[in-house]
């Protein structure tokens, strides 16, 4: 593969003109494309094979036109204090503004609360339910307009009037202003480990333009697939975090060789064939654990897996390529590693050599990384008891993990949505805000009236539960539906424990009745998707670290260092799911990132988390263990191939690290709960996973190891392909005399300005 790569990144180097001509064509034609489509819309949340799903599936082919997946509103009025809303003039308003409502477009029906029964006791509470032929994100513009324009009518007369339900949801922006400190923050980082202003544009132009691909891509076939606004969010924030790394390491392997005295085509060559190398596997198991998503079953997250997936392939390509081409075209401008100040004529070759001793680190003061990895060789059992001991005292909130998905209670208190969410608790329970519903399919029953009047007598019979409708029946008369309000809030165990109990109940109910009973409702529906995401969390990970174990061991030709590679990414993954406990479940440090309101945490965060933060982790692991790899391949001890692995990496993962914080970081200051909760989850998972697990554990455990760490049964050895990933096959072209180790400075010169 080093043999391969380096031919491509010379043939990149010379043809620049020819491989920037066809990126630049890639991302106008996306640009064009996406500019074009359809306005995507919201992506259909199905969870298929559970019982919520089957009962909606089941509403929407027997109610033809219910407008089952359609957006609802509510506005929620209160009276002042000493008046109701039975009273004359509060009537008056509330019957306004239902006729306006019912006059609006995509409107389905509109509920008078004073016929709906929509009153709370005392008086002091009333809402008015309005149902949408369209789901909420779906809406027009103008629709919401008018939504909140009867709301804000109503509040002049006095009335407190705030309004929730899905549909005033719309697309989430994910904070405009962090992203952009993110890539603040990433481009200082680059400045200063690449040295240079035009070295350190290169990645962050590479990445913009791979990321800007990937999602002009998304947001071209997202009418045609199906796909949602978090989508193109997942691709973009990974797409930018690996982009910009990966060609940071092509970079810096770059700047490497031509401190080696190598021309600078040879040396995009070389750093394609050997850093290429390591990118191509980093990605892989970044593919994999994006891809492998797809094993939960949810559609919702395959299309985000495969989606983010595609943008780590266009990054990868465009490290491997384009990186290469803008190499050329920046020509004397990117210095070789070392070299402080720009070279006087007089003295290049001096400089060069000098540039050649500082690379290696000869007759420099050691740098910081070589100096830490001396000190983890000489107390390795210590670095690793502290490194173990501090993760796995921040994991230890995970055991406490609530999950649940994010609903009106979860808003800022600053929020309408969140504002009608407590009115209605306050005047109708708690549990009004998550009512149950339960289908019941009689098309094999012989009665179904019967069996519609058996079940409700049941439910009433159930604890935790407060009101029970009665049954709704469609024209066939086959099918019919019965709300059930709980007791409990909607993300409480009471309820969820009720939802188990409605459908025991149900089993006893179809033995007698013939009749099939279902629960649905976004509450069930969260539950189910909780368990479903529960259920597959132990196959997608022995899936996903499986396959990426074997390719590690492929990569680097050892079954510890794999083995250790899979159980750090454990350990960090771990902590960061605690962290993320303690912050937005628990309130800890809550108010730092603008955490307004505590409670369940996400549904699909763990298994997003370990899928993400997998093929992350790896990337450092591939990054810092081939050099380690390499070093003891070409006859260092263990312990000096360590050093030499930190002596030319630590720096680069480091700052490499430091920029996927910043791009994680920068979503924090979403508005969306739910783009903010990823966003720290990833950034903090990526501290832990590089300045913990890779910086401190991996080489303490690999000190302890020795060549122990490297050993690999012969039989495998014979067996396993080689991939070259220490860039052997380019010391056999040095000594066939077919690669350009030597570096003549001037005619480099001539010849680029020629080209360029």
């Amino acid at each position: 593969m080093a043999t391969f790569l380096y031919k491509l990144g010379r043939l990149a180097f010379r043809r620049r003109h020819f491989v920037a001509l066809i990126w630049v064509a890639l991302l106008t034609l996306a640009g064009v494309g996406a500019a074009s489509a359809p306005a995507a819309g919201s992506t259909s949340f199905s969870i298929p094979g559970t019982e919520a799903q089957k009962a909606f599936d089941l509403l929407e082919q027997r109610f033809p036109g219910g407008s089952a997946d359609g957006a609802t509103g509510r506005i929620v009025f209160k009276a002042p204090d000493g008046e109701k809303m039975t009273d004359a003039a509060n009537k008056a308003t509330v019957a306004k503004t239902v006729e306006e409502l019912g006059d609006g477009a995509e409107v389905v029906s509109v509920t008078d609360p004073y016929t709906s029964n929509a009153v709370s006791k005392d008086g002091s509470v009333a809402y008015i339910s309005v149902k949408y032929d369209a789901p909420g994100m779906e809406l027009k513009d103008s629709t919401r307009d008018a939504l909140e324009k009867a709301g804000d009518e109503a509040r002049d007369t006095g009335l407190t009037v705030d309004i929730g339900g899905d549909a005033l949801q719309a697309a989430s922006e994910p904070g405009a202003a962090g992203e952009v400190v993110g890539l603040a923050i990433a481009a200082v980082a680059l400045v200063i480990t690449l040295g240079s202003l035009v070295a350190a544009g290169l990645p962050l132009l590479t990445a913009i333009i791979g990321v800007g691909i990937g999602v002009s891509t998304i947001t071209a076939l997202a009418k045609t697939l199906d796909l949602g606004d978090t989508t193109s969010t997942l691709a973009l924030m990974i797409g930018l975090a690996v982009g910009i790394d990966y060609a940071l390491f092509i970079v810096s392997r770059y700047r490497g060789e031509l401190a080696e005295g190598r021309d600078r085509e040879e040396a995009a060559g070389r750093a394609v064939g050997t850093a290429g190398s390591a990118v191509v596997f980093a990605g892989l198991t970044v593919v994999i654990a994006l891809a492998g998503l797809a094993v939960v079953n949810v559609p919702m997250l395959t299309k985000m897996g495969l989606a983010a997936a595609g943008t780590v392939v266009v990054a990868v390509l465009i490290a491997l390529t384009m990186v290469p081409a803008l190499l050329g075209y920046a020509g004397r401008k990117i210095r070789p590693a070392g070299e402080k100040r720009k070279p006087r004529k007089a003295s290049q070759g001096s400089q060069s050599s000098q540039g050649s001793q500082n690379s290696q680190g000869q007759g420099a003061k050691p740098g910081l990384g070589v100096r830490w990895a001396s000190f983890v060789i000489r107390r390795p059992a210590a670095v690793l008891l502290l490194g173990v001991l501090g993760l796995g005292a921040i994991a230890v909130p995970a055991t406490q993990l609530e999950l649940g998905l994010p609903d009106d209670g979860s808003q800022p208190t600053s929020t309408t949505q969140r504002r009608a969410y407590d009115l209605l608790s306050e005047g109708f329970g708690p549990g009004f805000n998550g009512p149950l519903m339960v289908v019941g399919d009689a098309q094999g029953s012989a009665d179904p009236g019967a069996a519609a009047t058996e079940v409700a007598d049941r439910i009433k019979g159930l604890d935790d539960v407060v009101t029970v409708t009665p049954a709704a029946f469609n024209k066939a008369g086959d099918t019919f539906t019965i709300t059930v309000i709980p007791d409990s809030k909607p993300s409480s165990t009471q309820t969820e424990d009720l939802v188990h109990a409605i459908r025991d109940a149900g089993a006893d109910v179809k033995a007698d009745t013939d009749a099939n009973v279902l629960v649905t409702g976004t509450t069930a529906m969260n539950i189910d998707f909780s368990q479903k995401l529960n259920d597959a969390l132990i196959p997608y990970l022995g899936l996903v670290v499986g396959l990426a174990f074997l390719l590690l061991i492929v990569v680097f030709r050892s079954i510890l260092v794999p083995l250790k590679a899979a159980l750090g990414f454990l350990l960090s993954v771990l902590a960061a799911l605690g962290a993320v406990v303690a912050v937005f479940q628990w309130g800890w440090l809550g108010g730092l990132i603008g955490v307004e309101e505590t409670g369940p945490i996400m549904s699909m965060m763990p298994i997003f988390m370990v899928g993400v933060v997998f093929g992350l982790a790896m990337d450092y692991e591939v990054f810092l263990v081939t050099r380690m790899r390499e070093a003891y391949v070409h006859g260092e001890s263990p312990s000096q191939a360590i050093v030499t692995g930190f002596r030319h990496s630590s720096r680069v993962v480091v700052a490499a690290a430091i920029i996927m914080m910043a791009v994680f970081g920068g979503f924090i200051s979403s508005s969306e709960s739910m783009i903010k909760m990823i966003g720290f989850g990833l950034a903090i998972a990526v501290f832990f996973d590089a300045f913990v697990v890779r910086m401190a554990i991996v080489p303490a455990v690999l000190a302890l190891l020795g060549k122990k760490a490297w050993w690999l049964p012969k039989w495998l050895d014979r067996a396993l392909p080689n991939v070259d990933v220490e860039g052997e096959g380019l010391r056999k072209l040095d000594a066939e005399g077919d690669g350009d180790g030597g570096g003549d400075d001037k005619r480099d010169e001539d010849r680029e300005l020629v080209r360029v």
